[in-house]
């Protein structure tokens, strides 16, 4: 699903992404594209169909980007990727606290961009990884699921964004150890583009929360000042 206001950035991206085999769905308003995924998720609506990722513009009538992010992170982990074109480092940041995983900066090439979303969707789907990894053993209360990209807390997924299930999955592989950030960003994006490691900051952030939220009080992500971070489980 492309969510952008822009009828000349819609047209070329639409264009762009259908000569590249994907069947894409275009909503030119916050609200409009929020009422679709919301009535997907639920199975209200047979013409509403749960689009496999969603490129998300900032700046959107009805409703603004991030709000839609927010809001759909609530329901769904489908992959988003943000699309601004304001550039500082704070909105970046606070587009990755919604939920979102990735952003693009206009102006953009639009081959950039499908190569991004062929990117997520390869690793949605457990096809892209930077190294094999094997799923981490099941703990007392706890388990990941490489074949089925979840991580689980008392028998039930947690509500984990694909960037979020890597960084996660890495950490949870090798219990105690140590991982830079340089690292976990290797997880974050295959192209090694430059990315600010503050951006895992903010998906550490995002993971503690969500295991807090679930009661897994016993799974802990330690910062080592200066390093990074290593996964802890008290079994």
């Amino acid at each position: 699903m492309l969510v952008e206001d822009d009828a000349r950035i819609a047209d070329m991206l639409l264009n762009y992404l259908s000569a590249s085999g994907f069947d894409t769905c275009h909503h030119a308003d916050g609200l409009a594209a929020l009422r679709h995924l919301r009535h997907a998720a639920a199975g209200a609506e047979p013409a509403a169909r749960m689009p496999d990722m969603l490129l998300l513009d900032l700046m959107l009538p009805g409703m603004d980007g991030m709000t839609v992010c927010c809001e759909v992170r609530r329901f769904s982990a489908l992959p988003i990727i943000m699309v601004t074109a304001r550039v500082d480092e704070i909105d970046r940041l606070l587009g990755l606290d919604t939920g979102a995983d990735d952003y693009i900066c206009k102006p953009f090439s639009p081959r950039e961009v499908v190569a991004r979303v062929r990117a997520h969707l390869r690793r949605a789907s457990g096809q892209l990884l930077t190294a094999p990894l094997a799923s981490a053993p099941p703990t007392q209360g706890w388990s990941v699921s490489a074949s089925h990209q979840q991580v689980f807390w008392q028998g039930k997924p947690l509500p984990l964004t694909p960037v979020e299930f890597r960084l996660l999955q890495l950490l949870a592989s090798r219990p105690g150890q140590v991982f830079a950030r340089a690292r976990l960003l290797e997880q974050l994006h295959e192209d090694q583009r430059d990315v600010s490691d503050r951006a895992v900051d903010s998906h550490i952030k995002n993971i503690r929360r969500k295991l807090a939220g679930a009661g897994a009080d016993a799974l802990h992500i330690t910062s080592v000042y200066g390093v990074g971070y290593r996964f802890e489980s008290a079994d």
